[in-house]
């Protein structure tokens, strides 16, 4: 999906995104959180699996600090240059 229609789905100033992800080759779905902690900033996490696993090309405090920025289309964009792309997004 594209990243301008996934940043439409974040709700204004979220403090929990759920990204559904889909390996681009297999069908395997995978899950990451970035959810605020108590200093209001982001945190990702890879629902159990390994951050390298995704072979995402950024460094994951560059998606934090891109979230805590408020900057989601550059957050999707990171995480979609990895070898699983976005599928959905739900946030709250």
């Amino acid at each position: 999906m594209q990243c301008e229609l996934l940043e439409e789905q974040v709700k204004p100033n979220p403090r929990e995104l759920v990204i559904t992800l889909v390996s681009v080759m297999c069908d395997n779905k995978s899950t990451m959180n970035l959810k605020k902690n108590q200093e209001g900033d982001f945190k990702l996490t890879c629902g159990g699996e390994a951050y390298s696993n995704f072979q995402i090309k950024f460094r994951k405090d560059e998606i934090e600090w891109a979230a805590d920025g408020g900057d989601f289309f550059e957050v999707f964009k990171m995480i979609n240059s990895g070898t699983s792309v976005i599928n959905k997004v739900k946030s709250r």
